[in-house]
This record gives C-alpha cells, sequence and structure tokens, in this order.
C-alpha cells in the first residue's frame, strides 16, 4: 500500500493505492484507490478501456479485515459496505441497494502481515467515510461516538406482525457492517418501553432506538421525561426504524435526508443507513396538558376529528399493514360527522421579508437555519461500563417532575425550567390555565363546525401523505391544519389524495386552512368523540399545547 503523505484533512492522511486479487479468482487483479472522498475500483488488463467503478465514501457503512476460512490460504481479506442510490429493478427511480466490494490481500507468504495489511485498509476506509456522512447544507449535527452502543427497542406486535422479522432480514447485518453493538430488546407490554427508559441507566447507552410504528416512540419520550435528570435524559439520541403501519417518523426522517421517496422495505433500509453513519440532529416535541391535569409529550401530532377517527378506528385492520388507513378513510368518508368546538392559537410571527439589495445567507428551500447542538443542552454521554451488549437497570424514582406551573425562570440556554437542579420542570410559559381565557395575542377562530383538525410538527403524518411540506424537524412550529364542515365527500378524499405528493395546499379548498403556530387550545363541545396524540388516544376533552423547539435528539441525515 502507497501513502502520499503530503495531504492530511480531519485526519485522513492522502491517497491509498493498492493492488489486489479478486477473492474467487487469483487471475483478476484491481487497483485500489482511496481519496478523501471516495473509493476508486479499476480491474488490471492489457486491454484498453478498463473498467473503472467509483464508489462515494458517504454511502460507506464499514468495512472489515479478516482471514478465510481455509488455514491454508496465507491472504487476508477485507469488504466494503455500501448503500448507494441505485435504480430499482421493477419500477422507476432509485432507492439504497446493498454493494460489497471484497478483495485478496497476498503481498506475502506470511499470514500475518497480509492479515495486517488488510487492516490497514479496513481502518482507513472506516475513518474516511465517518468523515463523509452525508449532511444537509444549513444544518449542524453532532456524531454518535463510535463505537456506539445503542439499545433497540422492538414491538413484535407492530403493523402486521412483522417488526422482529424486517430487523433480522434488513438491519441486524447492517448493524454488524457498521460494527455498530447493540441490545435487542423485545417489548411485552404496554407502555414496557416506558417503563423501561425510566429505570434505565443510560449512561450505558450511546442510543435508543425504536423498532416498531410511532406509538413506541411516544412511550420512550415520555419515559425519558417523566425522569429526575429528565434534562440530560432527553438528549439521548433517538433513532426509528420502521416496523409499524403508519411509520410517519421514518418517513419524514428519510424525507429530511433529502433522499427520494421509499416506502416499506427501502424505507427501513434507509433508516437503518442513517442509523449506521450516526449523525445527530434536533427534535421538537410539544407540550400537551388534559383537562385532567395530565401532562404529555408529543413529537407527531395532535389530532381531532376525521383524522383521529380514522387512526383510531382502523385499528381493527391493522393485520393488513398500511393500507389500514385507506380502509379506514373510506369507512369513515362514508359516515362523515361534523364536530363542534372551540379552537384557539399563538400564531407565528412572520419575520418580514429583506428589502432588495439586502445580503442574506444563503440556504436551501425550506431549511432553517440551525444552532450548533454543542452550543444548546449538548448530550452527555458517558460510558461506565466495558460490556456493550449487557443491559443494566438502575431505579430511578418516579416523580414526574413535569407537573403543570404557571411562573417560569428561563435558562441561558433558553428552556424555561423552574425549581432547584434536583427539580427542575420544564414550563409552558404560553399557555394559560385550561380555566382561564386565551392572552389576547391568540387568534381564536370564528367556526365552531370542524370536520378535522390537525397539529403535526413533522413532515409526514404516515408512510404516504406529505401532510406538511415545509415541516422540519426543528423549526420550531406547530403546523395547524382544520377542515370546516360543509366540504363534500369527494373534495375531502380529494385533498387526502393530493396529500401523497404534498400539493394539498395547492388544491384551493376554501374549507382547508394551515397555519403555523407556536400554541393551540381546542376546546370540543361535542359530547362524543376522539382525541389522538401521537396516534396514541387520549381522554376526551379540552386540551392546549406549546412547541419546545429542539428539547430532544434525533438521528437524522
Amino acid at each position: 500500500m502507497e501513502t502520499d503523505p503530503s495531504q492530511q484533512r480531519n485526519g485522513f492522511v492522502g491517497t491509498l493505492y493498492g493492488e489486489f486479487t479478486d477473492t474467487l479468482n487469483d487471475r483478476l487483479r484491481y487497483s485500489v484507490s482511496l481519496k478523501e472522498s471516495s473509493l476508486t475500483i479499476q480491474r488490471i488488463s492489457s486491454s484498453p478501456g478498463r473498467t473503472k467503478v467509483v464508489f462515494n465514501l458517504s454511502d460507506c457503512v464499514g468495512c472489515r479485515a479478516y482471514r478465510g476460512p481455509d488455514s491454508a490460504d496465507v491472504g487476508a481479506y477485507f469488504t466494503a459496505y455500501f448503500y448507494p442510490f441505485k435504480r430499482r429493478w421493477m419500477s422507476a427511480g432509485v432507492a439504497r441497494q446493498r454493494v460489497e466490494q471484497c478483495f485478496r490481500v497476498a503481498l506475502v507468504q506470511d499470514p500475518l502481515v497480509n492479515l495486517q495489511e488488510a487492516e490497514r485498509w479496513a481502518h482507513a476506509i472506516r475513518d474516511a467515510a465517518g468523515l463523509q456522512a452525508p449532511r444537509r447544507d444549513g444544518v449542524t449535527y453532532m456524531e454518535v461516538r463510535r463505537p456506539r452502543r445503542v439499545m433497540i427497542l422492538v414491538n413484535p406486535h407492530s403493523g402486521r406482525g412483522q417488526a422482529l422479522q424486517l430487523f433480522t432480514a434488513h438491519i441486524e447485518s447492517m448493524l454488524t457492517e457498521a460494527a455498530v453493538p447493540y441490545s435487542l430488546i423485545i417489548t411485552e407490554h404496554q407502555n414496557h418501553a416506558r417503563e423501561l427508559v425510566r429505570k434505565a441507566d443510560l449512561s450505558q447507552w450511546d442510543a435508543l432506538v425504536i423498532m416498531s410504528g410511532d406509538g413506541l416512540l411516544f412511550e420512550v419520550i415520555n419515559g425519558l421525561m417523566e425522569r429526575e435528570d429528565w434534562q440530560e435524559a432527553i438528549q439521548t439520541p433517538l433513532g426509528i426504524l420502521p416496523g409499524g403501519s403508519g411509520n410517519a417518523l421514518a418517513a419524514s426522517v428519510h424525507h429530511y435526508s433529502q433522499s427520494p421517496p421509499a416506502w416499506n422495505e427501502e424505507l427501513l433500509l434507509s433508516c437503518g443507513f442513517m442509523l449506521c453513519k450516526g449523525l445527530v440532529g434536533s427534535l421538537d416535541l410539544v407540550s400537551i396538558h388534559l383537562s385532567s391535569q395530565q401532562r404529555l409529550f408529543s413529537f407527531l401530532s395532535l389530532a381531532w376529528g376525521f383524522v383521529a377517527d380514522v387512526d383510531i378506528e382502523s385499528e381493527k385492520y391493522r393485520h393488513v399493514g398500511a393500507i389500514r388507513f385507506l380502509m379506514g378513510t373510506l369507512v369513515r368518508l362514508y359516515s362523515l360527522k361534523v364536530y363542534q368546538g372551540k379552537l384557539a392559537y399563538l400564531p407565528v410571527k412572520e419575520t418580514p421579508k429583506p428589502q432588495k439589495g439586502t445580503i442574506t445567507a444563503s440556504h436551501p428551500p425550506s431549511t432553517p437555519q440551525h444552532p450548533s447542538l454543542c452550543s444548546s443542552l449538548p448530550c452527555q454521554l458517558i460510558p461506565t461500563s466495558p460490556n456493550q451488549n449487557h443491559h443494566r437497570n438502575h431505579s430511578t424514582t418516579n416523580s414526574n417532575p413535569n407537573t403543570i406551573t404557571t411562573t417560569s425562570v428561563i435558562t441561558t440556554k433558553g428552556t424555561e425550567t423552574q425549581g432547584d437542579a434536583k427539580t427542575k420542570t420544564l414550563v409552558d410559559s404560553l399557555l394559560p390555565g385550561l380555566d382561564q381565557p386565551v392572552p389576547e395575542s391568540w387568534t381564536v377562530v370564528k367556526e365552531e363546525d370542524f370536520v378535522l383538525v390537525l397539529a403535526i410538527y413533522q413532515s409526514h403524518l404516515a408512510e404516504d401523505l406529505w401532510t406538511a411540506p415545509g415541516a422540519m424537524a426543528d423549526d420550531g412550529f406547530i403546523h395547524l391544519f382544520y377542515v370546516t364542515a360543509g366540504i363534500s365527500r369527494p373534495a375531502l378524499l380529494r385533498l387526502f389524495l393530493a396529500m401523497e405528493k404534498g400539493s394539498h395546499l395547492a388544491c384551493g379548498c376554501p374549507h382547508l386552512v394551515y397555519k403555523k403556530v407556536k400554541a393551540l387550545r381546542l376546546e370540543p363541545i361535542s359530547p362524543q368523540g376522539v382525541i389522538s396524540v401521537d396516534g396514541e388516544m387520549v381522554e376526551y376533552g379540552p386540551v392546549q399545547a406549546q412547541i419546545h423547539p429542539g428539547l430532544a435528539r434525533l438521528i437524522y441525515g
């Protein structure tokens, strides 16, 4: 292996060059060149026009070196694993697909020397790939440390009951390729994950990953926020692997990576790839207060009316997978209901557009500027055990410090808390008591007859519903949609069909209203109905919510 020491950036040394043989045919030789951002492979032959393949290291999840199974073989091997975008076999478009590149190293007759050479290449490829993780312009990331220790929670009953099989078939090998140590925990009952993370010693883990629908992540987030050390606990990076029916956050994470649309196993592969790359960004959470004084934390949505009805009523069709929502929609359209209630919200103040000639920073469309993660509630993860795959729980008193409060202390980092260091609570300073009128700065909707009210804070409501096209994981907004009474069944159906491509806001429907808000209050008047939070049914009655920008951490590209 030749090294060009004249270049050194971010710990990577110039260009590496070597010549190796094919793993199955010693007569086939390849020249391999490793540069800062690419791995170039070219077959060595006497004929002109030699085939050359270039792999982008941002698509590489790992590389390993090893001896062959034959003890008489003096050669060693190294294999690099890539997941580039390639054309689909049976349909249009591209998706990430696995590509493996393997080479035999036989420089000398000493097997140990050959293995050391293979390990040098594997190490160099891993380091270079780590520096080339795909990043979006305008977003500042932090990275989950390597080697990562990941707790993966799987709900075996989510979706069509195939989450565990999907993990084994698609994710298990990918984590092995990326050398990510993990412990797999199968949830056994409702709120099992909530109870587990509430008591877990989080210093043992670098990330918590959910393989399920959106409901299991709802449990995990609320379990973290119920801890006495919630301020540190909620900084634990969270990952999502789609294994349910809706998979809204997984679809949103994939969308934020600016990748082409993907569904089913392709979406799972995309989220697994992002997990292996380990880039972490901010995630907004919404604090929700119910009339019973219960407080919940939400990462996805608050719904009342048509959307909540479909979500909850379609549970009976869970065995058919994502198509359950289509079936639920058709059933609910047939018996379309109108709900009476009062809606109010705190609108986002629009930033004045700069005058012509004003110089501003350039950012891609719909991509907000992000503060450095290192300067805003940094992730504190300190390993205390060398055992990477052993899970230990240390009990923590569960007194749920996040009770409703009316006064606040604003910390220097912008997070509003109250109390001493051990009992600080997160304060919703924008929300009055539910028994108090909303402030004059709020907007009260005149209409009181609604077909649906939906507050969403991610881009997707399901894999195939691009509900809030301009939303980002940490844009600091609640995207409020409501549809007033009078809309026809065909018009409502057209809205949801247009939502598959994110074009529903351009339909010109007079009954659809969209607003960006910071807080909202909903007071149902109809005696019966359904309210859902992140797809989970909650108690029916008055509810109000406030967004907390960047409160949590999410693994996404």
